[in-house]
């Protein structure tokens, strides 16, 4: 009689938690918290602690982060993010180096995100914050920190400018964000994402709007080589 094939994945009914995709992809399965119940990712989280892994849940609200705080004592909020993290093993030691860039001080919170995925993830990172291209002068007062960077995230609403200005300071890649921050013609972060994605430095590349976290995730496959 042959055997069946292993599993690998975890079936709560709700939900089929991806055991394999740290080993298969580089990194792990994390929790994205928006349109499911508070129960269903409290219970997510039970499940994933029993595989001893750091756990990373996104786009949580501090109503959630006030029920989970009760089953796990070491759980991390991020309010600027929306991000929770649970520390079980022993912290990765930092490598590479991934730079973080907002155009201002409203695309925070996605910024946020993408830090604190890296961070999870074991990158170097280093956040700054409110250099857009309206006052391009405090960009260019850290140009040495661009020159240093493996890998550069940056992250932008309005009309996304900036991004193609920065892939045309460096000879790395360049990972565009927009935000769906500005006003009406914004269209909640397409006029962003159309900008971006028509920029005219060959190494910026974009993820979807306010995607902070899958900038990040790319950021750290590109820093691990």
């Amino acid at each position: 009689m042959s055997r069946s094939p292993k599993k690998h994945f975890l079936e709560l009914g709700f939900a089929r938690l991806d055991t394999s995709r740290l080993k298969r992809q580089g990194f792990p399965e994390a929790i994205y918290c928006q349109g499911k119940e508070t129960g269903q990712i409290i219970k997510i989280m039970e499940r994933l602690a029993r595989t001893k892994n750091n756990i990373l849940a996104t786009r949580a609200s501090f109503e959630v982060w006030q029920e989970v705080r009760k089953k796990f004592k070491r759980a991390v909020y991020n309010r600027h993010a929306r991000t929770i993290v649970i520390q079980q093993g022993k912290k990765k030691r930092p490598s590479g180096r991934v730079l973080i860039l907002s155009a201002g001080t409203a695309d925070m919170g996605v910024a946020e995100e993408a830090r604190v995925t890296g961070e999870f993830l074991g990158d170097r990172v280093e956040a700054i914050y409110d250099v857009g291209v309206a006052g391009l002068h405090r960009l260019l007062e850290y140009h040495r920190k661009l020159l240093l960077a493996r890998v550069i995230i940056v992250v932008a609403g309005m009309e996304g400018a900036l991004p193609g200005v920065v892939g045309g300071l460096v000879k790395v890649p360049v990972i565009g964000v927009p935000t769906s921050v500005g006003y009406g013609s914004n269209f909640k972060g397409v006029s962003a994402l159309l900008g971006m994605l028509n920029s005219c430095s060959a190494n910026v590349t974009v993820v979807n709007i306010d995607n902070g976290f899958g900038a990040a995730v790319v950021a750290h496959l590109i820093n691990k080589r």
